[in-house]
């Protein structure tokens, strides 16, 4: 399942979010989030991704070195979290074919 993205306006980004401009500016300056290429002063970006960016740099006052390092060993996490789905279709698909109760099919 892919992640939805979003074109959202710096200044909805402070409404929805609670960055300042400038803190949004300096994120995508850092590539923490990515500039919307048609859109002036506006990010092309997944919600979840700028909603867990403010939420950490606000309440947890992390630095933004600190950011880059967590939102990337979030995806990371989430990406392992896929493959270990897959795999485990895999085995339950072996196991079924093996007790005689269907075929295997490749999940690439």
């Amino acid at each position: 399942m892919e992640a939805a993205i979003i074109t959202i306006t710096f200044r909805e980004c402070v409404v929805r979010y609670g960055l300042s401009e400038a803190e949004v500016r300096e994120f995508v300056q850092l590539g923490l989030l990515h500039p919307a290429p048609d859109v002036p002063n506006a990010l092309r970006e997944e919600p979840e991704r700028v909603a867990r960016l403010a939420r950490l740099h606000q309440e947890l006052g992390l630095s933004k070195d600190s950011l880059d390092v967590v939102l990337n060993m979030h995806q990371q996490l989430e990406q392992l979290q896929l493959e270990v789905r897959r795999q485990r279709a895999r085995v339950r698909q072996l196991e079924n074919f093996l007790g005689g109760l269907g075929p295997v099919l490749d999940f690439e």
